[in-house]
């Protein structure tokens, strides 16, 4: 298995990633009983020193409801009938997930109206107002 590169500063070996086979559920025709084409990836963010701590923490809010207890984050792939597929899928994801998070969110800057839009809610306002004015004193009128 070659080491799984995700950006040009981060590349993760493959002596971290413990990837499993196992026979897949649903319809597959006659190797369904047979075949362990389902691939189950394990990794920990902790235990890899060269993950840089920002990303990390990024990474574990975002994906805490795929981690295990003991800090293993888990995927699973069956989409395909082919083991090497999946596991190219499986990998595929934990990259696209640590991808997502590399870099923080751009941090709001506060904006104010502008003097025009300002105007047009004030003069839609006062329209309201008049509106419902001119019908109360109408009612009043009426009765």
């Amino acid at each position: 298995m070659e080491d799984l590169r995700i950006t040009p500063k981060l590349t993760l070996s493959h002596k971290e990633l413990q990837i499993t086979t196992a026979r897949s559920s649903g319809p597959g025709g006659q190797n369904v009983n047979k075949v362990n084409t389902k691939a189950t990836l394990r990794w920990n963010p902790f235990r890899c020193d060269h993950f840089p701590v920002g990303w990390r923490k990024r990474f574990t809010e975002q994906n805490r409801n795929r981690m295990t207890r003991e800090g293993e984050i888990v995927l699973q792939s069956d989409r395909y009938r082919d083991q090497k597929k999946n596991i190219q899928d499986v990998r595929q994801r934990l990259v696209q997930l640590l991808v997502t998070c590399e870099h923080p969110p751009k941090k709001r800057k506060p904006t104010k109206p502008t003097k025009g839009s300002q105007r047009r809610r004030l003069k839609n306002k006062r329209e309201q107002a008049e509106k419902k004015a001119l019908r109360s004193n109408q009612l009043r009128l009426d009765s």
